[in-house]
């Protein structure tokens, strides 16, 4: 009876851990063996948590970008500041495997600055 009383609780702080994991994007989605390289002026920006994410029109369709974690842009010298609508950059990445316009990034480039997401 006493391993019961303590299972509920542990149950409940292992719920925001489980969460995290199923916000995260799921990679295998995503074609490592194809490169795609997208131009152009962002139309969107997402700068939040658990993804920062973009859009950008490319060959007719608005195609949607995942940047990466915050934390892991930060550290590679990138903030919220870096990502506006109508900015140029150059991005990337993998596209998803069901041919959804979804990029996995792998790399951004700003004012000729390219900084590896991954």
């Amino acid at each position: 009876m006493l391993k019961n009383r303590f299972l509920l609780p542990a149950s409940f702080a292992l719920l925001p851990a489980a969460v995290m994991v199923l916000a995260n994007q799921d990679w295998g989605a995503y074609d490592t063996g194809q490169t795609l390289i997208l131009r152009g002026p962002l139309k969107e920006v997402r700068y939040e948590d658990p993804q920062a994410r973009v859009s950008l029109d490319y060959q007719g369709k608005e195609w949607t970008v995942v940047l990466g974690p915050l934390s892991r842009l930060e550290s590679r010298g990138m903030t919220s500041t870096d990502l506006k609508p109508g900015r140029p950059v150059t991005l990337v990445g993998h596209p998803r495997k069901d041919g959804t316009p979804e990029l996995r990034a792998e790399r951004i480039v700003l004012d000729g600055r390219t900084l590896e997401l991954r």
